[in-house]
């Protein structure tokens, strides 16, 4: 396996040619490419290096030498996919096993789409420029559900069929996985199976089973293997369920269509992330993308219980990585990429239980180096002025965001975000006298019971923040910026039940948030505004909680164009306005069946065979404590709410403190240690 992979124009060899009718086992043999086809095309479309491959961290491996070849794909543009730490954890997972051969494929832009076609290129992987179709898994890593009209544009451009009814033994495997998955109904009859939950053990589980059934001469075909995959009880493959509907639309029961797969499918914990230290070899793009910097995951899942998030709930329980594990792989990481911001990863990364050491630790390791440290994800309640030290040490800040989510007192406690305002703004007065100029406030606007002054009470809090900044800095060059997003319910929450907002009922809540903030014009100078309407919210609710039915849209959406819908400037209400419009009546239901209408109690959800651990039980009882505005506090620290997860997963909250410091590790200037020097940047 080498470290870094040759140039596209080392690995390229002949294009796919009239082998592609061959069986899997022979034709994928060949180790094909279609570097020779795409480089002519390349000078013609912009950013052209995010097709080329060759990072460093990249892999490329022998083609005939693998007995299992994996296509991963994070399905939106190269910018936006190539950090992903899923992707990226897996794509290093796979390449480690000396029979495995993971390569990377991302969403193309609609102008090389449209040469692509023209001259009959296929969907490529970047890592050798082989077709996607020759691989025996391709699998699709969903964070949000507006990534599947990218998928269908990849499988069409794969020269894979769109259906996965009518794929052959020729055709690889489609997996899905990520958080999206939890609910793949949606798109059931375009993915030959979906993975719920930790991707690291499952990938492994996965090519052992496909591994067995290629050396035993690929026995039954494609049915026999998705079966063995379904046998798991953690695979889902939709084809062997099947689902009757009542008559006003409404789910009555989804079985399995045959004896030996299981009634329901579970989802994957791994525990113990300590064993699972990666990416160790973090890719270093070539063309610039959204996040550059080393990413260490400190601990996966919440216990928060914020009502409204997807991740919290489906990640359970907490499991922390030790403080000794991080900083030895933020050593590592550093030394092989030289990155020089280090993020410390997770729903809440504030709440690891050593975060203090952590920081004090990383940051004087890093002291006098051009090494950063940033938090994305920091609780109102959790930020403090040690942390806020740590952070900024070595002069440089980066960006400090916090999220209360509702602007109201009685908005928070309905969602289960236990912020007050005091909190927040002693928490931002923290970081304008610890030197920020400017921090960032997310909010979202459409949460259930929310009335316009709910939102109008985010305005003023931001005019506070900005007093209050200026009165103890003494000075007026701050700033805040208000960030607004749709709520969505998500499938496996206590908002799974709730109904949307209609669009225009966001935007007018948007607008007189945007004149309140405007209302004090010394104030509102210094306070940012952004916002997503309430349009897109309102598809990825369709999306996010639809069931197989809403396929049909999805398809459409796609013959008309749809496109990396989760970009503003692709994306067009409209299109699936008239899709849905065009092809929901057909089942007796329509757009708003699927999102302004709340669900009742015993409703049989889409996805309720598809076990996340929760109760379902206990999250409609959250449902009705959020309605009466209950706040529920973290299991982390008191007895348990009987969830459901710890013993339906056979799992258990992992959390420290170990006692642990960061060191022993190798001191600067020992060892070889490698750190980025002033001024230096990838």
């Amino acid at each position: 396996m080498s470290a870094t992979s040759p140039t596209p124009r080392a690995a390229a060899t002949d294009s796919r040619d009239d082998s592609s009718s061959a069986p899997l086992t022979q034709r994928r043999d060949l180790e094909p490419s279609v570097w020779s086809q795409l480089e002519p095309l390349l000078p013609q479309v912009s950013k052209p290096i995010q097709y080329v491959g060759g990072e460093l961290g990249a892999v490329t491996k022998d083609w005939g030498a693998a007995t299992v070849r994996w296509a991963l794909m994070y399905p939106d543009a190269y910018e936006v996919g190539l950090p992903n730490q899923g992707v990226q954890i897996l794509y290093e997972v796979l390449n480690e096993l000396p029979d495995t051969l993971a390569e990377r494929t991302y969403a193309v832009w609609p102008d090389l789409e449209t040469l692509m076609r023209t001259h009959g290129v296929p969907q490529f992987t970047v890592d050798a420029h082989r077709a996607v179709r020759d691989f025996d898994v391709f699998g699709i890593s969903f964070s949000t559900e507006l990534g599947y009209t990218n998928m269908l544009t990849a499988i069409d451009l794969a020269g894979i069929p769109m259906l996965a009814a009518d794929r052959t033994d020729a055709d690889p495997v489609i997996l899905a996985g990520g958080h999206a998955a939890f609910n793949p109904e949606p798109i059931a009859d375009f993915i030959d199976a979906a993975v719920l939950g930790d991707g690291e053990e499952a990938v492994l589980e996965i090519t052992a089973i496909v591994r067995e059934w290629k050396a035993e001469g690929s026995p039954g075909g494609r049915d026999e293997l998705l079966l063995r995959l379904a046998r798991t009880e953690s695979v889902y493959v939709p084809r062997f369920y099947d689902i009757d509907y009542l008559p006003d639309g409404r789910i009555q029961r989804v079985v399995p269509n045959r004896a030996d797969v299981p009634f329901r499918v579970h989802k994957r914990t791994t525990m113990d992330l300590d064993a699972w230290p990666y990416p160790k070899k973090p890719l270093v793009p070539l063309a610039e993308t959204v996040h550059e910097r080393y990413a260490v995951e400190i601990f996966r899942g919440c216990t928060r219980g914020c009502r409204f998030c997807q991740a919290g709930m489906i990640t359970r329980p907490v499991r922390e990585r030790s403080i000794t594990t991080v900083g030895q792989m933020v050593r590592e990481g550093l030394e092989f990429s030289g990155f020089n911001e280090v993020g410390l990863l997770s729903l809440s990364s504030a709440d690891h239980s050593e975060i203090g050491d952590m920081c004090s630790g990383l940051a004087e390791q890093y002291a006098g180096t051009n090494v950063s440290l940033s938090l994305p994800s920091t609780r109102v309640d959790a930020f403090n002025i040690d942390l806020a030290q740590e952070l900024s040490r070595n002069g440089r800040r980066t960006g400090l965001t916090f999220a209360p989510e509702g602007g109201s007192e009685r908005i928070r406690k309905v969602i289960n975000k236990m912020v007050t305002k005091e909190d927040l703004i002693r928490t931002v007065v923290t970081a304008y006298t610890n030197g920020w100029r400017q921090v960032k406030l997310y909010f979202m606007c459409g949460l259930p019971t929310e009335t316009d002054e709910d939102v109008l009470e985010i305005a003023e809090m931001a005019h506070e923040v900005i007093k209050a900044g200026r009165a103890a800095t003494g000075s007026k060059d701050i700033r805040c910026t208000v960030s607004i997003g749709g709520f969505v319910p998500k499938p496996h929450t206590p908002f799974q039940w709730a109904s949307m907002e209609r669009p225009e009922v966001i935007d007018h809540r948007l607008k007189i948030l945007k004149q309140a903030i405007n209302s004090d014009r010394s104030l509102g100078r210094a306070i940012g505004y952004r916002y997503h309407d309430g349009e897109p919210s309102l598809i990825e609710g369709l999306l996010s909680r639809g069931d197989r039915r809403v396929g049909s849209v999805i398809r459409k959406v796609w013959e008309n164009g749809g496109r990396f819908d989760g970009w503003s400037e692709h994306f067009s209400y409209q299109r699936w306005v008239d899709a849905a419009a065009e092809t929901l009546p057909a089942f007796g239901v329509d757009l708003d069946w699927y999102t302004t209408r709340q669900r009742e109690e015993l409703e049989v959800l889409p996805w309720d065979h598809l076990d996340s651990g929760l109760d379902k039980d206990w999250l409609w009882q959250d449902w009705q404590d959020s309605v009466s505005e209950f706040e529920q506090d973290d299991c982390r620290w008191t007895p348990c709410f009987d969830c459901g997860v710890c013993p339906s997963m056979d799992t258990e909250i992992q959390i420290g403190p170990t006692g642990k410091k960061l060191l022993p590790l190798t001191p600067l200037g020992g060892s070889g240690m490698k750190v980025p020097a002033a001024g230096h940047s990838h």
